[in-house]
């Protein structure tokens, strides 16, 4: 998608997990746009590497999986920003095991991030935008309506998401509206640290476009839904995923 959407050009954005994968490349691309970001990461090192030169971002660190974190963040950005336009709640994790050795910390670590992140960070969203309207797109995944062997933390996670995102849009609307991203398959660092280059291969050996999205292909669905062409658009998932569900 190399569509403009001149409208982002002043947006208020924030974006969780934004520092590295489909976050930092959603990050990228609302700059690009003119918008204004807000990048939310547990990870200091790397936001710092964002930000450097780009006085259009605020960086941000914060753990999602902490409900004070975000607020505190949250604050941050009414004040730097005087609001919010769109929240992307993208923040997430992924750990391989089988479903019979998963461990409650396992378990634990997964929702934490992968839901109750997701959970804290669109309603600190949604009860600033009841005021003023506004966008929340969640990252889910086709994780969350196809089984994955190896991914059963993840898969719930997502497929939670899923329904958190729907109630979202029904509670909102008319002011509010929220829609969800659901990627398959993309060549994230965190893809990366779970797949030998074989089981790389082997993945795009089973899809029918023969190769991983790249995060800023994702990044660029989430820019058209955050455009004024998507304003109809509520309560939806969105599939990108090279045609792995079909």
């Amino acid at each position: 998608m190399n569509a403009r959407y001149e409208e982002l050009r002043g947006r208020r954005v924030a974006v969780t997990g934004g520092a590295s994968g489909i976050g930092r490349a959603t990050v990228e691309r609302f700059l690009r746009e003119g918008a204004r970001v807000a990048a939310l990461d547990r990870d200091a090192a790397a936001l710092a590497a964002l930000a450097a030169d780009r006085p259009e971002v605020l960086a941000l660190p914060a753990d999602v999986g902490e409900r004070s974190a975000v607020e505190a963040a949250f604050q941050a950005i009414e004040t730097s920003f005087g609001g919010l336009d769109v929240v992307i709640a993208n923040a997430g994790i992924s750990l391989r095991h089988p479903f019979r050795d998963i461990t409650e910390e396992e378990w634990r670590k997964v929702m934490r991030v992968n839901l109750d992140g997701v959970f804290h960070t669109t309603q600190a969203a949604f009860r600033r935008m009841e005021r003023t309207g506004g966008l929340i797109l969640m990252t889910a995944s086709t994780n969350g309506f196809r089984g994955h062997a190896f991914y059963a933390d993840y898969n719930a996670s997502k497929a939670a998401v899923i329904q958190l995102m729907r109630t979202v849009a029904l509670e909102g609307a008319p002011h509010i509206r929220a829609n969800a991203v659901c990627p398959g398959y993309v060549l994230t660092p965190m893809q990366r640290r779970e797949y030998t280059d074989a089981m790389l291969e082997e993945v795009n050996r089973s899809l029918p476009l023969g190769r991983h999205a790249e995060p800023q292909e994702v990044a660029a669905l989430f820019a058209f839904l955050a455009s004024d062409d998507a304003r109809y658009l509520t309560g939806q998932c969105f599939t990108i995923d090279g045609g792995e569900t079909i």
